[in-house]
């Protein structure tokens, strides 16, 4: 479902910070941990200085799309900047969610900069005792 690792990322940034920040039709990616909690499968995307307001979080069938935007703070007229490294514009990242997934009691929380959403694991999904039914007499086989 996921991709462990990403020989490319490294690349992603020097490119990054040669051709400037993500805009809408050209977002950069955000970093993110996945892992299964007990009954959830959690997905935490690193998002700091970004207000919740810009926070976009989508799900169309099993497609999860998170979207935020981070812009430049105010700065008085006399200020000069001597140093950027903080990016800014907009970034995505899209996930294809398994059908064992409870798209639709999905939850989000946002807290120092993380956006932490938890997914249910459907009912279906979980493991369950099938019980075997038949006759309780013996029976005799005939050749």
């Amino acid at each position: 479902m996921l991709m462990r690792t990403d020989p490319f990322r490294e690349l992603d940034r020097l490119t990054q910070q040669l051709l400037g920040s993500g805009t809408w039709s050209r977002p950069s990616a955000m970093p993110m941990d996945a892992y299964r909690e007990g009954d959830e499968y959690v997905v935490a995307f690193d998002l700091p200085g970004v207000t919740p307001e810009a926070i976009d979080i989508d799900v169309e069938r099993n497609m999860l799309t998170v979207k935020a935007e981070r812009r430049p703070v105010a700065k008085a007229d006399d200020v000069q900047l001597e140093l950027s490294e903080r990016p800014l514009g907009a970034f995505s990242r899209q996930i294809v969610l398994a059908d064992t997934l409870d798209t639709e009691h999905i939850k989000a929380d946002y807290d120092a900069g993380v956006l932490t959403l938890r997914i249910p694991i459907a009912e279906r999904a979980k493991p369950r005792k099938i019980a075997i039914g038949g006759e309780s007499a013996p029976r005799q086989i005939r050749g």
